[in-house]
């Protein structure tokens, strides 16, 4: 009854949107489960307070997309794939003509995205997750912390964080400076890398039995993630654990393939290497591993 009761009220307490609508020409079913994976960088529901003590910045306007990740469950129980879309994606947003990935976003919401990530890829969206920048470090810090394990120190003040070489657990907002900073070698690239080890970490410790048979931890990790996800109108908590679920083993995590980065219009860009997210995306939409020469490599 207790379990039944916590479940009913944290799929009843999430935000549903319309992410998943249809649209004319919309790609039929794909093989597998697909899910979008999106980090805002909303502040809505925060102090100035918390604001400050998260290194967000303040609000900056319409929300925009700071981490998208498309990941795709196979039919046969094989390894979950992790793939990092470049919010900076050169691609084709519909009605608006080529811009930034980001942009469909911050132009039209989490629907607009969905169309532009499934034109893009050929892969259609099964389910739909977003978190803001507050509830990502609340569920950090409910389930008391995430480890993980840095070749190099990193510091950046802008992001909030001083953190040095080797394995440490690090609080919600320690993990959000380090999931969104770009004071790397290599920026965007390493930040799509330290996103991807970071959502593993979390994951697997929120699955763990340390968390969902210690009521101390369960209990905030349940009411922290009720208040802070956004999910499409279809899904559920369920869903949610099954993705949850479908991470604890082997997972294979990379980038779109990447041409380079060019200025247009709209500022720098990164620009995909058609010929090879072609067949990046085609083993996506056919169930298939990607092969690994397409991978980039990763955590």
């Amino acid at each position: 009854m207790v379990f039944g009761g916590l479940v009913y009220f944290v799929d009843s307490s999430l935000t549903r949107v319309d992410a998943l609508s249809d649209y004319d020409g919309r790609i039929g079913d794909t093989p597998g489960t697909n899910w979008l994976l999106v980090g805002s960088d909303s502040r809505a529901g925060m102090t100035p307070e918390q604001e400050a003590e998260l290194a967000t910045g303040g609000e900056t306007g319409p929300s925009r997309t700071d981490t998208v990740i498309l990941i795709h469950i196979p039919e046969d129980g094989g390894a979950t794939t992790m793939v990092s879309l470049p919010r900076d994606s050169y691609v084709s947003v519909p009605g608006f003509g080529q811009d930034k990935l980001n942009a469909s976003f911050a132009i039209g919401g989490p629907s607009l995205l969905v169309q532009t990530v499934e034109g893009a890829t050929g892969v259609r969206i099964d389910h739909y997750a977003e978190i803001g920048f507050g509830g990502f470090a609340g569920i950090v810090d409910a389930i008391g912390g995430v480890e993980v394990c840095l070749d190099n120190a990193i510091s950046d003040p802008l992001a909030g964080i001083d953190l040095p070489a080797g394995c440490q657990e690090l609080t919600g907002s320690e993990s959000l400076g380090f999931v969104r900073t770009r004071a790397t070698a290599l920026a965007d690239l390493d930040r799509m890398n330290n996103q991807r080890q970071f959502m593993s970490a979390l994951l697997a410790k929120a699955t763990s039995p340390s968390t969902f048979l210690n009521p101390f931890r369960l209990w905030p990790l349940a009411k922290d993630t009720a208040g802070s996800l956004s999910v499409d109108e279809g899904d559920h908590i369920w869903n949610l654990g099954g993705l949850a679920w479908a991470m604890r083993g082997d997972l294979v995590t990379t980038t779109v393939p990447i041409a380079g980065f060019e200025n247009t219009d709209v500022g720098n860009v990164v620009v995909w290497d058609s010929n090879r997210a072609s067949q990046f995306f085609a083993a996506v939409a056919e169930d298939r591993q990607i092969p690994e020469e397409l991978r980039t490599a990763g955590p």
